[in-house]
Formats: structure tokens, C-alpha cells, sequence
């Protein structure tokens, strides 16, 4: 999987709006300026080189300088003067070499920019935070936090940087460190508290019952649990992370610093119209068709908002297998048993223009324990997704508009029919006027979407622009922080090691 963080301007993803789920109404806006967000279009570019140049960027506002991990056979982060962002242009670097740790994700806030570094000497060993002042691009401060942290974010208040410490097995499973959570208290000399999933053991059973999964080769309920993504609320209080092999969202009390929930996120029905998927590579057409399959939702990158004094969480629902020397968990769906009562044409199902090139979970669909499938289980569930906050209750589902607006466009890529579709993996959450908008990164289809998001249950598509190849990290910086003092949208490309800016019309 292309791994995926987005570093957030604290005042971007404040937002108010409706007063139920059905029947939105605007409020104030944060920052008053006419701009319409179903216009975004390219305004500047720069290459910073080949594949895996451009990850992941944070603006700082104090300094008017974007950030950029640069794993494009280097170990940095690139500096980019973005005071005219028609014109962006490379003024240094920070070599992470001796850090001992490749970066993975960057966060800004207040003249400080933070680095999260998976370790180089061990991967499965614990990573590190490392602190710069963004003016100079001094060291402030290295701090210790779980293994092979994947995502970096501060908190809106600035007191605590947090960090999803995916904790990945090594390829024989010799080596399978916890997934972990890391909260560091930057006012009190940047404490850190690592926690953990062991406490939650107990759970395990009830959560599956509802969709979440621990693998069949797992050592420990703690050690399969793999923390991708974070987001944190207006206040500061309470942070959502994804858990994307494990089909979840971990909520968690940041003022107590505990883990207070796991929601399990279940599946999804592609056997109907709304949902209907491509699932073929190899039918020389794209068609979407329902099928007898379930998706799990899996969400890579995560956002939220409030409406009503209600939060919500956005999710990407990627999907994500586990391929490994020890143990792999996708096959191809002509490679598997069907249940013949369940599936009484399963010789046709598994032809190549079928369903036979999908990707199958392959430790789930044997509800009967007889060794083979009487459901199919597909990764992702190829949207984005609306959850309550408080309860981790499903408020909206894309269905397949993401797919099917991205055919319109003509970046859907057919290839990826047979695995996850567009892969949607960033989702950033804003507040444009009195409107509530919602931007999707689309790795796989080279774009972004957008959506008017004001009603929590009935959004509104605005908006599909073409990006780099393969879009990795999606960065709003708002008017009131902006260089230009216009909304932007900062759009980093791995593929292609293209940084995009984009900028909307005034009404």
C-alpha cells in the first residue's frame, strides 16, 4: 500500500453547521471570503524529483514555506518558498540521515514543524519524532515514540503532537511489534505516552461479531492492531485513528490519554445498483455491476467536522491486504472455493470478466467452518464514508460515485479493476464560507474530488480535478493563513514527484 498522511492547518478543519443530520443550516463563517470551492483549478507546480519525491506537505504560515518528504532515493524533507504559489520554488533541505529514521509524515504548527521517522535500523524497533524550528530548520527536540510511526498531526491547540504507530510485522512475523498510539505533551517538554491496545483484549470477540478483524496469524489482539491515520477534534479533546487492516476507528480521551473505543466499521453491500463495481482487469470495458460481495470499508486517511455540536469522522475506504512472506491474506477470486449451495454458478462467477480476477480476503466468507466461502470479502469499500463521532454510527456512504466520476473524467484506471478501484486515501475536511467542504484524494485515478459536505447525511459533488500521478498527501491551507490570503489546496504526487497548487474562483 502507497501509505498515506495529510498534515492539517488547525484552523482548516474547524467547522460548524446543521442542525440534524437531514436539514443543514450555514452558520458564520470562520473566515469570510466569497469563493466558490466547486472551482479549483491548477495555479502552480514543481517537480522535486522521481517516484516517491512528493509524500507529504505541511505549510508553515509564519515563514510561508512548504514542507515536503522526499523518499525519492534520499532521506529529507524538502523546503519550498511558497510566498508566490504560481511560482514555488526549492530553498533547501533537512537531510534526516543521521536521525537514524525515514520520514513518513510531516505536521506545522507555530514555527514548529514535526517529522515522523520510521527507524532505519529496525523497522519493527521503536521510531522517533524529531522537531525543527521552521525559520532556521534547527533541531528542537528528538523524541521516542512506537514502531514505524506512519502519520503526524498536532493537536489545534498546539500542546500535543500524536502520532498512529502502525507497528508492521517483519516478512517472517519473527518480529510483530504492537500498534501503538503516541501522545506527546509539548508543554511539558514534550512528555510522551505510547499507548497500547492490550487493555481493549477483552473486546475482541464482540468486535468481530461486528465487522472488525484480527488476522488469523496474529500473535495478540495488541500486536495485530496496526494505527494508521489521525485526526483530532476542534478542542483538543479527542482524537479518531484509523485501523485498516482492522476494519475499526479507535477513539481516543486525549485530556486522560486512554483509548475509549473501538468502532468496527462492518461491511458493505456491492449486490445492489447504487453500489455496483467494476471487478474486472480483464474485460476490456469498465462495467459496473452489483455482485454477491462484501467490501470491508478498511479507511486509510481519516478528517472530521461538526455539525450541530455533533462530530463526525470522514473516512477513506481504501483497503489494505497483508502480503508477507509468513503470511499472506489475498487471493484471487478463481482461486478459491465456493460454497455450491450458496453459489450454484460459481463456475461461471469465477471466469476472468466475472469475478474471477477480484481480490478475496482469504481468512473470512467461511461462516460455516467447512473450508470454503460461503461469503466473499473484498478489500475497501471503494468511497469515502460520513461516521457520528460519538457512537462510530454510519451517517453516509458514497456508494460508487467515486468510480463512476472518475470513468466521467477519464482517470478511472481499469487496471485497478480487479483490486480496490480508485483507492480513495486522503480526506480533508474544511470550511469554505458558510459551506462545509470535504476533499478526496484518489491515488489510483490521479485526482481529487470534492463535495459539499454542510448535510452530513446528503452530500453534494462539486468538483473532480486531475492531479500528479498517484496523489499522496492533500494539504488545505485556508484564506486566513494562505500567502495570497485565497484558499489553497496543495496536492503532492509520489508517482511523479509533482507538487500541484490549486486555487478557486471568487463568486
Amino acid at each position: 500500500m502507497k501509505k498515506l498522511s495529510i498534515s492539517l492547518l488547525t484552523a482548516a478543519i474547524i467547522m460548524t453547521s446543521c442542525n440534524n443530520d437531514e436539514n443543514a443550516k450555514p452558520e458564520t463563517p470562520e473566515v469570510a471570503i466569497n469563493e466558490n470551492p466547486a472551482t479549483f483549478k491548477e495555479i502552480g507546480s514543481i517537480t522535486i524529483g522521481g517516484e516517491g519525491a512528493a509524500e507529504i506537505s505541511a505549510y508553515d504560515e509564519k515563514t510561508k514555506k512548504l514542507f515536503t518528504v522526499n523518499n525519492s532515493g534520499t532521506n529529507q524533507i524538502d523546503v519550498i518558498d511558497l510566498t508566490d504559489p504560481t511560482k514555488p520554488t526549492k530553498i533547501g533541505k533537512i537531510d534526516l540521515t543521521s536521525y537514524e529514521g525515514a520520514s513518513n509524515s510531516v505536521s506545522v504548527f507555530d514555527g514548529k514543524l514535526a517529522v515522523a521517522l520510521e527507524s532505519t535500523v529496525n523497522k519493527q524497533g521503536n521510531g522517533k519524532v524529531v522537531v525543527f524550528n521552521t525559520s532556521d530548520l534547527s533541531l528542537i527536540k528528538q523524541i521516542t515514540v512506537g514502531a514505524l510511526p506512519d502519520m503526524i498531526t498536532f493537536s489545534p491547540d498546539g500542546k500535543y503532537i500524536m502520532t498512529a504507530n502502525e507497528g508492521e510485522p517483519n516478512t517472517d512475523y519473527s518480529q510483530d511489534p504492537e500498534g501503538t498510539i503516541s501522545i506527546i505533551e509539548i508543554t511539558n517538554n514534550y512528555a510522551v505516552t505510547t499507548l497500547n491496545f492490550a487493555s481493549l483484549s477483552g473486546q475482541a470477540v464482540a468486535l468481530q461479531k461486528e465487522g472488525f478483524r484480527i488476522s488469523k496469524f496474529a500473535k495478540s489482539f495488541a500486536q495485530d492492531i496496526e494505527p494508521e491515520y489521525v485526526t483530532i477534534s476542534d478542542d483538543s479533546k479527542t482524537a479518531w485513528v484509523t485501523l485498516q487492516e482492522n476494519n475499526g476507528v479507535a477513539k481516543v480521551d486525549l485530556t486522560s490519554k486512554t483509548i475509549t473505543a473501538i468502532y468496527p466499521l462492518g461491511f458493505k453491500d456491492f449486490n445492489t445498483a447504487d453500489n455496483a463495481i467494476d471487478v474486472s482487469d480483464k474485460d476490456d470495458k469498465i462495467a459496473f455491476n452489483p455482485w454477491k460481495v462484501k467490501g470491508m470499508f478498511m479507511p486509510d486517511g481519516i478528517s472530521h467536522f461538526t455539525a450541530n455540536s455533533i462530530p463526525y469522522f470522514v473516512t477513506a475506504n481504501e483497503g489494505d491486504a497483508r502480503e508477507y512472506a509468513a503470511y499472506s491474506d489475498i487471493k484471487r477470486m478463481k482461486d478459491m472455493t465456493l460454497d455450491a449451495t450458496v453459489f450454484p454458478n460459481a463456475a461461471t462467477l469465477k471466469l476472468e470478466p466475472n469475478l474471477g480476477r477480484l481480490n478475496l480476503v482469504t481468512d473470512m466468507g467461511d461462516t460455516d467452518g467447512d473450508g470454503d466461502l460461503d461469503e466473499m470479502v473484498a478489500f475497501g469499500a471503494r468511497s469515502f464514508s460520513i461516521w457520528n463521532g460519538n457512537t462510530g454510527k454510519i451517517v453516509y456512504d458514497s456508494k460508487n460515485d467515486v468510480d463512476k466520476k472518475t470513468q466521467e473524467l477519464g482517470t478511472y484506471d481499469d487496471k485497478r479493476s480487479d483490486d480496490k478501484g480508485s483507492e480513495p486515501e486522503a480526506v480533508v475536511a474544511v470550511k469554505m464560507g458558510t459551506q462545509n467542504i470535504l476533499f478526496v484524494g484518489l491515488e489510483r485515478s490521479d485526482a481529487f474530488m470534492t463535495y459539499d459536505v454542510t448535510n452530513p447525511a446528503s452530500p453534494q459533488y462539486l468538483q473532480t480535478v486531475k492531479t500528479g500521478d498517484a496523489p499522496e498527501g492533500v494539504l488545505f491551507i485556508p484564506a486566513s493563513k494562505s500567502p495570497t490570503k485565497r484558499s489553497l489546496l496543495v496536492v503532492s504526487s509520489e508517482g511523479d514527484g509533482t507538487i500541484k497548487i490549486y486555487q478557486p474562483d471568487l463568486k
